[in-house]
This record gives C-alpha cells, sequence and structure tokens, in this order.
C-alpha cells in the first residue's frame, strides 16, 4: 500500500516534482469538522451508557447551544433588519466561524443523541432485555449479521475454542413466552459457531445474559447447542460464504501456515489458522493481517485507481471506476458493518497518501466519522471502530510527513513503507495498551517486513476470487503465487515472536496509557532527530549557549572575594555562540 501510494500520487497529480511534495504536508490543516467529529463521538459513546431521560436532557441542551451559537454567528442585520443601530466594527471573520462551527457541532451531535434516544428507549422496553436480567433458558431464531470470530478459552460442556458472532433477533421463546422484536445479540458458542455464515437463519438454545455497559448488544446469548440452520442465506447474501468455502478449498493443497493464513488475509476466514501461529502474531502485533482491515480495502482502491490511471482514465471516470472495484471487493468478502467502516477508512487512507494533503484528508475522516455515528451510534463505543479511526488518523496527520523525514535517509518507496505503519502504530498504541498491556518489541520491523509480502496475497487472493468458479486453472496460478507470500508472511511471523522480548511487560491503566502516549511521541522526536541531525546539532549549540551565558563562570560573584586573577577569568571565560 505504501509504494501504492507514492506512486498514485504521482499519477494522480500529473508527475508533480519532488519538492512539491515534500512541501504539500506543510500545508495548513483544516480543523473546521473536528469539533463536530468529536462532540457527535462523545454523544454516542454517552448513549451507550446514560438511560434515555438522561439523553433526551442531554439532546435538548444540544439543540438549545446549538441555536445560541448559529444566532451568535449571524450578522445584527440580519437578526433584526428592522431596527437601527450604529456603526460598530464588523465582526471577525475568524470569530463568525468558529461559532458557526460549533453550532453545527453541537446540531450534528444532537442527532447522534436523538438515535441514541431511540435505542435507549427501545432497549430499556426491550422483552429480551428483560428476560437477559433474570437469566432466562431461551430458544431464539436468529440471522447472523456478523464474521464468527474466535475467543479462545471453554465453554461449559469443557470442549476448546469459544467463538462469538452478531446476530438479529426474529423469535424468542423463554418461559412460556413468544416474542418477536427486532433486537441484537452476541451468540457465544463452541467451535461449531465457527462455521456461521452472514444472512443465515439459525435456531440455538442457551442462557441470555445481560450485557456489559457500553455494549451496543441488548444481551448475550450463551449457546448450549449447536446451531440449527433453519435457511441459509440466498441472492447475493450467499456469495462471501460461496467464495470462502472456494478459496479455502483451493488452496488446501498449499503447506499449512500458508493454507490457514491466505483466507484470513484476503476474507478474513481464520477458520483453519493453526492455534500456534495465530498466538505467534499476536506478540508481533500481525493480527490485524488476518481481517479484512482498511489496509487490504486501501491496496484493492489504490490498485484500482493506479491500474485506472495508467490507462488514462479522467479523473472522475478513474475514481468511479475504482469505488465500484472496492464495492464489489466489500461484496465478495461480505458487508459486514466492519468490512463496510474498514472499506470507508481505507478509502480515506488512499486519499491520504494520494493527494499528500493532510486538511482535506483529516476533513473527510471526520465526515466519515460523522455519518458512521449518525448511522450506527453504537459504533462509538467499540474498540474496532477506535482503532480504525486512530490509524488513519495516523496516516493522515503523519504519514506523508514521516515519509518526507525519512526520505532524506531512505529512497522514497522504503521511507513510505516505513511511514504508513509507523505512523498508524504511534496512535494505536496508547489504545492498545489499554485493551491488553503489553509493549510489542518487534511490532514495526515485523510489519515493515512482511509489507511486501501482504500486497501480494491481498490483491492476487482477491483476482482469484472471481476467477475460481470460471477459470479453475488462472484462479490456482495466482493462488500459488499469494500462498507463496503467505507462507513468506508466516515465517515473519514466526521468527519475530520467537525472538528474545517479544512481548514485554507493561503497566495497566491510566499509567501505561500515559506512559505509552509518551513512548509514542518520544519515537516522533527520535525518527525527526535522526533524519535532521543539522537541525537538531544547531538547537543544541543554541542551548549550550543559553545555558552558558547564565553561568557564573568568568563573571564576579556576589559574596566572593575578587582576588582580581583576570588571567584566570580570561581563561575560563566562555564565547558565546
Amino acid at each position: 500500500m505504501e509504494q501504492l501510494g507514492e506512486t498514485l500520487r504521482k499519477r494522480w497529480s500529473g508527475g508533480r516534482s519532488e519538492n512539491a511534495a515534500r512541501e504539500e504536508p506543510l500545508r495548513r490543516m483544516d480543523l473546521r469538522l473536528v469539533p463536530a467529529a468529536l462532540l457527535a463521538w462523545g454523544s454516542a459513546v454517552a448513549g451507550t451508557y446514560l438511560p434515555a431521560g438522561w439523553l433526551l436532557v442531554l439532546g435538548g441542551f444540544l439543540i438549545v447551544a446549538s441555536i445560541f451559537f448559529l444566532h451568535w454567528a449571524t450578522p445584527s442585520k440580519r437578526r433584526w433588519p428592522h431596527i437601527s443601530r450604529p456603526k460598530r466594527k464588523p465582526m471577525k471573520r475568524s470569530a463568525n466561524s468558529l461559532r458557526s462551527t460549533l453550532g453545527l457541532a453541537c446540531m450534528l451531535a444532537a442527532g447522534v443523541t436523538g438515535h441514541n434516544v431511540v435505542l435507549g428507549v427501545e432497549r430499556e422496553n426491550s422483552p429480551t432485555a428483560d428476560l437477559a436480567a433474570d437469566h432466562a433458558q431461551a430458544v431464539v431464531d436468529v440471522v447472523v449479521t456478523g464474521t464468527p470470530r474466535a475467543l479462545g478459552g471453554r465453554g461449559q460442556s469443557g470442549e476448546d475454542g469459544r467463538w462469538a458472532v452478531t446476530v438479529q433477533v426474529v423469535h424468542v421463546r423463554a418461559g412460556g413466552l413468544n416474542i418477536r422484536e427486532d433486537a441484537r445479540l452476541t451468540v457465544m458458542g463452541s467451535q461449531p459457531w465457527a462455521e456461521a455464515m452472514p444472512g443465515q437463519r439459525l435456531r440455538a438454545t442457551g442462557r441470555l445474559k445481560e450485557s456489559r455497559p457500553g455494549q451496543p448488544e441488548t444481551a448475550i446469548l450463551s449457546a448450549s447447542s449447536k446451531p440449527g440452520v433453519v435457511e441459509q442465506p440466498a441472492g447475493p447474501l450467499s456469495l462471501p460464504s460461496q467464495l470462502r468455502e472456494a478459496l479455502r478449498e483451493a488452496s488446501a493443497w498449499l503447506p499449512p501456515d500458508a493454507a490457514g493464513l491466505l483466507p484470513g488475509m484476503v476474507t478474513g476466514d481464520i477458520e483453519g489458522l493453526a492455534e500456534d501461529l495465530e498466538a505467534a502474531m499476536k506478540p508481533v502485533g500481525m493480527t490485524h493481517l488476518t481481517a479484512v482491515s482498511g489496509a487490504n480495502c486501501s491496496l484493492v482502491l489504490g490498485s484500482l485507481l493506479l491500474l485506472a490511471r495508467t490507462l488514462r482514465l479522467a479523473r472522475p471516470l478513474a475514481a468511479s471506476a475504482a469505488v465500484s472495484g472496492l464495492g464489489c471487493f466489500v461484496l465478495i468478502v461480505g458487508p459486514d458493518p466492519s468490512v463496510l467502516r474498514a472499506a470507508l477508512m481505507g478509502a480515506i487512507g488512499v486519499v491520504a497518501l494520494a493527494s499528500g494533503r493532510r486538511g482535506r484528508s483529516l476533513g473527510f475522516l471526520c465526515l466519515a466519522v460523522i455519518g458512521l455515528l449518525l448511522l450506527d451510534p453504537r459504533l462509538g463505543a467499540t474498540y474496532g471502530f477506535l482503532l480504525s479511526v486512530l490509524a488513519t488518523l495516523g496516516i493522515v496527520l503523519l504519514g506523508a510527513r514521516i515519509a518526507s523525514w525519512l526520505n532524506y535517509i531512505l529512497p522514497l518507496p522504503l521511507a513510505a513503507a516505513v511511514s504508513v505503519p509507523l505512523s498508524a502504530q504511534l496512535f494505536c498504541s496508547p489504545a492498545i495498551v489499554a485493551l491488553q498491556p503489553g509493549f510489542s518489541s518487534y511490532a514495526l520491523i515485523a510489519n515493515i517486513v512482511a509489507a511486501p509480502f501482504v500486497a501480494p496475497v491481498t490483491l492476487l487472493g482477491t483476482a482469484a476470487l472471481p476467477l475460481l468458479p470460471v477459470w479453475h486453472g488462472a484462479g490456482h496460478v495466482l493462488i500459488a503465487v499469494a500462498g507463496f507470500c503467505a507462507g513468506c508472511v508466516a515465517a515473519v511471523a514466526r521468527f519475530f515472536a520467537g525472538s528474545p522480548g517479544a512481548m514485554l511487560p507493561w503497566a495497566e491503566g491510566l499509567p501505561g496509557i500515559g506512559a505509552m502516549a509518551l513512548m509514542s511521541v518520544l519515537t516522533l522526536g527520535f525518527v525527526w532527530a535522526i533524519t535532521h541531525p543539522a537541525a537538531v546539532l544547531l538547537r543544541v549549540l543554541r542551548l549550550h549557549a543559553h545555558w552558558v551565558s547564565h553561568l557564573p563562570i568568568g563573571k564576579d560573584v556576589p559574596g566572593v572575594p575578587n582576588e582580581g586573577d583576570e588571567t584566570l577569568n580570561r581563561s575560563v571565560r566562555l564565547e558565546r555562540f
């Protein structure tokens, strides 16, 4: 993705000079949508903890604040045109813009709060939530809406391998009651639940439990039975599961590591991933490769844009073709909410890398955050959403800048290859520490070493998916090349995971988060220092001169008799720089 970013920037911009590319990251950022995104996010998080009554109060306060700021930002002649007032100095444009920005932020946050009120009322009046409060035994019919994810540990029956999947309730039978409602559950079950596919209608038996505060689900179902298939997905919903199965079968002849890792890196299917390889990828920060993340979507979108510009298509046509291709990729891997979020964040990352304009890219990121929270405020309290936003924000703010720094000592493709994972890791590390305390010593270097192999796996594996049903031979050729690269990624993970000090202990809670944030700042300063030695030397000399100017050496010190030894004073007097 990193090499694609620089090549795409040249193609998209019409071949601008390298100096212009270096100067672009220094342009002024547009921060007008930042307050709106932050306030909307805060309202979304508050909606997962506050009851509906308090949310109504919060929404009313935000509406009043929005009216106040927008009214204050309106010139007095437009407020009361019939009243003559003495002439005053015109309002400063910056102050007017700030008030309008705050008014818009409060209005959007009120919209998020209103959506939260609706969800809160439904949740408080949900019969399923009442059954979960009583820990009732129930039989539920559900429709799978998410991709199963591994949890580890043991279930009630002692079986290894616990899985969680997000579902939508269709029918609940418990305590002689038959309930039909549109509620969201998380099912936790044994290994058979790993085969659940989005769009399937399943029937399961288990105990309903209350969800923890801050979780978007109405309740949790601890399944005590295997899922019974009531109805298979039909139409476009069946396409992702069919292609995943075809990819799993086509890669079965590869070595074990490659056969298990290839479907995970292309479609997020980790059913065949070996447990020891999955455990090796955790301490080196490579587990994101086994999920459809923004990096996958960025690679697909960037490659399509580069291909379209190579064919000399106009910018609007190239952008439309690339977005259509990304939509097909999302449909192939499954239009889960996490995949849609990753596609949106990946598109913003490509815009940031291709244009090099941090201000515009930051505005796109804020619009994406606001739009996603307006559609589903429950995203605001999820770690996946937080990490996606932080990684994209790091690429937007620091990706091009760090690449321009490193370009003084490294070739541009290598500088870009280092800057993207580094900028994302600097922003994500404090949040990762809050989720899982520990310091991955080799996370950055492992991702950099594996980066040349990640792009072929994603692109060739994705290209093989539509080819397998219609041209089996060509699909197997692509699978062979992608499988070799996937094996290299697995080898990198195993090598660094087996190195001494792969995972170091780290403080938990706020001290750990603060220490990791400080570590990120120091790392950024270290990168700047090694790429700007002349500027560092100049600042050291200035600091030395400042200290020397305040030292008592060579001067008459009050309270100390002066023996008049001018020779000694002249010999120890330091010349100012």
